[in-house]
């Protein structure tokens, strides 16, 4: 009886030591995308240009100011938002004003009384497309 033990504890410790050995190897393998089991891995999607002006906006009173600055090479368009606290004053959405490349505009808008909240919105410029 003793060797059946002895043979059954033998088999247990042998199964933890290749559980132990082979799961960091599959995880290892699964991290890297099995790149050794399908062969060469598939070209990586370029990362998009970095995009987008920064806005610093302000709320004095009843009015809105926003300054948006435009850092990188292409075209940006915001927008300010204003939404008033009072239920009966009319919440304001801006025109569309282009931020060209290196640029600073001035987006400005107004409550009757108090202003809730304030953003501005961002959407790309038309591309340009050169001859």
């Amino acid at each position: 009886m003793r060797p059946t033990r002895r043979r059954t504890w033998v088999l247990l410790a042998s199964s933890a030591a290749v559980v132990v050995l082979v799961v960091p190897a599959g995880i290892h393998a699964a991290g890297s995308g099995g790149a050794a089991a399908s062969g060469p891995r598939a070209p990586r999607a370029p990362s998009p240009e970095p995009a987008g002006s920064e806005c610093r906006t302000t709320v004095e009173g009843s009015q809105v100011v926003s300054y948006c600055h435009n850092p990188y090479p292409s075209l940006d368009v915001v927008r300010l938002h204003t939404e008033c606290a009072r239920w009966w004053d009319v919440d304001g959405d801006g025109a569309a004003v282009a931020v060209e490349p290196g640029r600073t505009v001035r987006l400005q808008d107004r409550c009757w009384k108090e202003v809730a909240t304030a953003w501005v919105t961002h959407s790309a410029g038309p591309s340009r497309s050169t001859p």
